[in-house]
């Protein structure tokens, strides 16, 4: 027989048996689900055993790859290539006329259409999201050590056509073709000493129409400057565009211009890497890229725009190449 304090005790207010569960004085009453609740519950439990039936979703045990089918043999993996396959086939036409406009008559020829103008805007924007913003921003504004690509200050030339081959290959990647420069470590590799890296950066400083830290080091520097540095950034400065060297005098600065971070940008001869999108982007996205960063705002005139300019025809026209 059953000792009566092994029986719940019951609640005077409500005349349900508690659980035993106290808390602060508030005893949990043992009450029965819903009876709504129950039967959603027991329909999950056989809407899952259909899905298993007909759609993916048990994983293949250790050992196995894959997973199974179901009977229905469904895929998102399927229905996202469908579905990219039928936004390609509407874009075609598009972006056949892109290329065209593009190797007929540059740019200009692009933006003298606005239907096409909007269409490659569209789909330079696109791209450049999924592939561009996590470095250049999403308004392309830049940061420390990634270009800011509405100016117009460009390491490897700003028209149309140096765009285009800097996506191709890249700067300092994998690519057999790639944009290749180096700026050696005066610092790290004891090329210089720190007294003389301080020197560089005042007359660096100058270059630019800024104050120096010191004019005896800046005269200093200017030494240094002419030995170390001018076969890349010449001797005024300016850079070299065949070489990737910046120009030193428009106050434009990929990597601060502070003095301290001139003074250790020259310290550790930053080595920064963009990777090259011609086996990764299908041509036509590469063009509206291209034409979308040219029309960002920094695009220098192409041989297009200055023969129009001059009133002479172009490559591509009738005047040939």
């Amino acid at each position: 027989m059953a000792d009566e304090h092994d029986k719940p005790e019951v609640d005077d207010v409500t005349g349900v048996g508690t659980t035993g569960h106290e808390w602060d004085g508030i005893k949990e009453l043992d009450n029965p689900l819903p009876r709504w609740w129950v039967w959603i519950f027991y329909a999950s439990i056989v809407w899952s055993v259909i899905y298993m039936i007909f759609m993916p979703a048990l994983p293949a045990p250790p050992g196995f790859q894959g997973h199974t089918e179901g009977l229905r043999n469904h895929s998102e993996r399927a229905n996202v290539a469908e579905a990219m396959d039928q936004l390609r086939a509407s874009r075609a036409d598009n972006f056949d006329a892109l290329q065209t406009a593009v190797a007929e008559g540059g740019v200009a020829a692009v933006e003298s259409d606005p239907d096409l103008l909007n269409f490659a805007l569209a789909a330079g924007r696109s791209a450049f999201g999924d592939n561009c913003a996590t470095c250049h921003g999403s308004g392309a504004q830049g940061f420390i050590g990634y270009p800011n690509l509405n100016d117009d200050a460009w390491l490897w030339g700003g028209t149309y056509e140096a765009i285009r081959h800097t996506l191709e290959v890249g700067i300092r990647s994998e690519h057999p073709d790639t944009r290749f420069s180096q700026m050696p470590a005066y610092g790290r590799d004891g090329l210089l000493t720190r007294e003389e890296i301080d020197q560089v950066t005042a007359h660096v400083l100058t270059l630019s129409g800024r104050e120096p830290t010191s004019i005896a080091a800046a005269e200093q520097g200017a030494e240094i400057f002419d030995a170390q540095c001018a076969a890349c950034h010449m001797a005024d400065g300016t850079g070299d565009r065949t070489q990737g060297a910046p120009n030193l005098t428009d106050d434009i600065w990929l990597y601060g211009g502070e003095p301290e971070q001139i003074s250790d940008t020259i310290w550790r001869g930053p080595y920064g890497v963009m990777p090259y999108w011609e086996d990764r982007l299908e041509e036509p996205i590469i063009t509206s890229l291209a034409v979308y960063v040219y029309l960002l705002g920094g695009g220098e005139e192409d041989e297009f725009i200055e023969a129009a300019r001059r009133g002479v025809d172009g490559p591509g026209t009738a005047g040939g190449r």
